[in-house]
């Protein structure tokens, strides 16, 4: 029975991310591990009872086996454009980055055959970075890049995904629903239209209701390409409709779609780019419900948002309590979420550690789906964007100062949930808990 609900987890986290060419989680290959026969296609799938499986019946050691099937199966369908690192996760065949290269750097790496594919300037980051193309075995070309400048950082364009799941419902069945009243003339009560909270992620449908009405910036694709898990997120922290709100509903919302529908969306340098024009646009609190590996590239980048005063929010990942951390909600300064059930319990799937500051809702909740109406969603990427939103409350501007006291002030609010004080399972404690209540969830029969 558990291997048949792990199945079933792959393949509806494999049609939820569909939406962006990338699976919902993405870690490292596992050695030795045996896996299942897939279905065969066209099999009927229940994302809602798949993923509310999880937390009954499937061991959280195996979360390692899920992880492995996802990669395999992301890598065997971008064979042409991804492979993996050596220790297993994606990466963009044949690119390295180097992050702000000397001239002499540059002509060392030309002189050994490397050319350049694109660059990058950001002037808000006091960075440059160069993706360079290596031919032949992309690890061995990296490790030569390192030898030719030792000094300088070099590494691999790892990719980034998703760390949630959608499930189905009817997708007009919320239209009618009453709500409760006033969420938008409270919202300009409070100003929350002038507060600007930044979402980098794949695209949103800026056209479902629970945006109208709402200042929403795009950046990141020549076209917008909306997508499931973009949608959703930004819903949880900014929208604002009759049966639903999100954290800080009506707030200005800036979103960087970095997968733009393609196999190498996710990838660090598309990611950074994004942080760069968030800084541009000033958007004070960033929510990123990505995971992905430590990479030396991104690190620093994240390093230079967090020195500017900005606020970085990030999900800690799905991988099970005794999965390696995953970057960049790992990274120092980054605020990590974890994610909470009805009962206040934190997923099985949610990962533990020094990383995670507070806990929010991730199940048994809704957010907007791709096409109007509603939907339930598990996972830490929707519990994310709950602490964005209410951090967004506190900080309006990029300070340094101001936004530790914005953290320490949500700290204060928060429900001490397990061991007293801040703990690896729960943080500070939970917040956010009554975005759980509304009329939403309960036309979509959730208890």
């Amino acid at each position: 029975m558990r291997l048949g609900v792990l199945t079933l987890l792959l393949l509806s986290a494999s049609a939820a991310a569909a939406q962006v060419g990338l699976p919902a989680v993405r870690l490292p290959q596992v050695p030795g591990v045996t896996l299942p026969n897939l279905p065969a296609a066209g099999v009927p799938l229940d994302l809602d009872k798949s993923t509310a499986a999880l937390a009954g019946e499937v061991d959280p050691r195996r979360l390692r086996e899920l992880r492995a099937l996802r990669l395999r199966e992301l890598l065997r369908r971008h064979r042409d454009v991804l492979e993996a690192d050596p220790h297993g996760a994606p990466i963009v065949r044949g690119e390295v980055l180097a992050l702000s290269p000397s001239a002499a750097a540059l002509q060392a790496a030309g002189d050994a055959g490397f050319s350049v594919v694109r660059e990058h300037s950001f002037a808000e980051l006091g960075a440059h970075i160069v993706v360079l193309h290596a031919s032949g075995n992309t690890a061995r070309s990296l490790t030569r890049l390192q030898g030719l400048d030792p000094a300088g950082v070099y590494d691999f364009n790892h990719v980034y995904t998703d760390s949630g799941a959608l499930g189905l419902a009817d997708p007009g069945a919320a239209q009618a629903a009453p709500g409760p009243g006033g969420v938008t003339r409270a919202a300009e009560a409070h100003g929350l239209a002038t507060i600007r909270v930044g979402l980098i992620d794949s695209g949103v449908n800026v056209t479902h209701e629970v945006f109208s009405g709402i200042e929403v910036q795009q950046h990141g694709c020549p076209t917008p390409v909306p997508a499931e898990h973009g949608t959703a997120v930004a819903s949880l922290m900014v929208g604002r409709a009759s049966a639903f709100h999100g954290a800080a509903p009506g707030s200005a919302l800036y979103a960087v779609d970095v997968f733009c529908g393609l196999p190498t969306g996710g990838a660090v340098d598309s990611v950074a780019e994004a942080f760069a024009w968030l800084l541009h646009e000033q958007v004070p609190v960033i929510n990123v419900s990505l995971v992905g590996p430590p990479n030396r590239t991104l690190a620093d980048i994240v390093h230079n948002v967090l020195a500017r005063g900005h606020l970085v929010v990030a999900a800690v990942g799905n991988d099970g309590p005794a999965a390696p951390p995953l970057y960049p909600a790992a990274w120092p300064g980054v605020v990590g979420v974890t994610a909470v059930d009805a009962r206040h319990q934190v997923l099985v799937e949610a990962q533990r550690g020094v990383q995670v500051k507070f806990a929010a809702p991730g199940a048994d909740m809704a957010a907007a789906r791709l096409h109007q109406g509603y939907a339930l969603v598990r996972g830490t990427s929707f519990a994310s964007p709950i602490v964005a939103g209410l951090l967004a409350l506190e900080l309006r501007t990029p300070d340094p100062a101001a936004a530790q006291q914005a953290v320490a002030a949500l700290g204060r609010r928060a429900l001490d949930l397990g061991a007293p004080g801040l703990d690896p399972v729960y943080g500070y404690g939970l917040v956010g808990a009554d975005l759980r209540r509304q009329p939403a969830l309960a036309l979509l029969g959730a208890r």
